[in-house]
């Protein structure tokens, strides 16, 4: 085994050493390897998403309008900011919507009331989100537009 004063232990691979033996402790350190390939599953997930769930990719093609109407009206840094944290907002709660809908069908087979109102529990968490992302999009963009008609 190589002297750990001679290596860098933030940037250690952790895969050499054991984690069950009693007394030892688990190294502090970085697997690139391990982290490389849990960005690869969330990749995965995503592309998951997008191509199995019809909402997805309407909430996609409002991504993309968001981000055209974005730079079209010269939003600020700060209009940005909120804009992107909706958008985020909207895609995370779609994604955990996705998950939540298979697990159920996993587990529950054959409908049960409680699958079903877990369900809807999750898609109503979308549909808040996208609520509050169309209520934050207005508030951007509603003084831009009405500017704009002013112009015509």
């Amino acid at each position: 085994m190589p002297k750990m004063s001679s290596e860098n232990p933030l940037f250690r691979s952790t895969q050499s050493m054991p984690m069950n033996q009693p007394g030892k402790k688990k190294p502090i350190g970085i697997d690139w390897a391990k982290m490389v390939g849990s960005f690869v599953f969330a990749g995965r997930g995503l592309w998951l998403v997008l191509r199995r769930e019809n909402n997805a990719r309407v909430h996609l093609l409002a991504t993309c309008m968001v981000v055209l109407a974005g730079a079209f009206f010269r939003v600020s840094a700060g209009e940005w900011l909120a804009l992107l944290l909706l958008i985020a907002l909207v895609w995370v709660a779609e994604a955990i919507n996705s998950a939540i809908e298979r697990l159920v069908d996993l587990v529950s087979p054959t409908p049960h009331p409680l699958a079903g109102q877990a369900k809807d529990m999750a898609a109503g968490a979308v549909l808040a989100a996208a609520i509050a992302a169309f209520i934050g999009g207005l508030v951007v963009f509603l003084p831009k537009i009405s500017q704009l008609e002013l112009l015509w």
